[in-house]
């Protein structure tokens, strides 16, 4: 049994012994930002999720409680889909709006060949460079920390696979995308190499993650759907008597 759209009330499920979560992540939260808030609102101390989604990017997010947080690695291993637009004609350190943009190429002579051609480059199993603002550890640490501190770190690539990367609309200079992709794929880091294939640079403007595996974004609960749930008569009164018991 899994928590998602449809789910009526929680009085029935165990946080503690392990429950799965279906969220939809709202723009600008963190993926521990919704962790932190679902860990509040059933008061249990692990909670974790299967896959990071940055702040700019929405969409589905698959939480674990309990002992189901032994499950995590299988989801993360799980292929990924997402729809979302790349801007041409810009650069940014983190490859999307999350830093300033630089560059203003213009874009206008570029036919829609040239971008379906890019395209092409990047299906199948491809060499990627990940981002350095991304939380890919280095030495330790995430390599968000020496990016912000404007740090040069070298990156070797690695292989991924997108087996499936459609083109939905073509309006310069906006191109909005379906992808399929391995775990381990930095869509950023495709727009990016999108851009520099093309000559004119690109960024991510906009990202959300449709799928994880079988699992869809349309059977997530919203932060606030679940938020109500949660704080239902029925399941605060059982979680604090599990916390008294404790």
């Amino acid at each position: 049994m899994m928590i998602k759209k449809g789910t009526t009330d929680l009085k029935a499920f165990d946080f503690a012994a392990g429950e799965i979560i279906l969220i939809d992540k709202p723009l600008n939260w963190t993926s521990f930002d919704v962790v932190a808030k679902v860990r509040k609102l059933v008061n249990v101390a692990k909670v974790g999720h299967a896959g990071t989604l940055d702040p700019m990017a929405t969409g589905l997010l698959i939480i674990c409680t309990g002992k189901k947080t032994k499950e995590v690695l299988s989801f993360q291993d799980l292929d990924k889909t997402y729809t979302g637009t790349i801007l041409l004609g810009k650069k940014s350190k983190s490859m999307d709006l999350e830093t300033d943009l630089v560059g203003s190429f213009d874009v206008s002579s570029i036919k829609d060949e040239e971008i379906f051609a890019a395209r092409d480059k990047f299906v199948g199993k491809i060499q990627q460079v990940p981002p350095i603002y991304s939380a890919i550890k280095f030495k330790g640490k995430s390599l968000y920390n020496f990016a912000r501190k404007g740090k040069s770190v070298k990156l070797e690539p690695r292989e991924v696979a997108v087996y499936m990367f459609e083109i939905l609309s073509i309006k310069k200079p906006n191109i909005d995308f379906r992808i399929k992709c391995s775990k381990g794929t930095y869509i950023r880091s495709i727009a990016n190499d999108i851009g520099d294939t093309i000559g004119c640079g690109a960024v991510l403007s906009a990202l959300r993650r449709t799928a994880i595996g079988d699992y869809n974004v349309h059977d997530a609960l919203t932060m606030e759907e679940f938020k109500y749930l949660a704080q239902q008569p029925q399941l605060s009164n059982k979680l604090e008597l599990e916390t008294s018991v404790q």
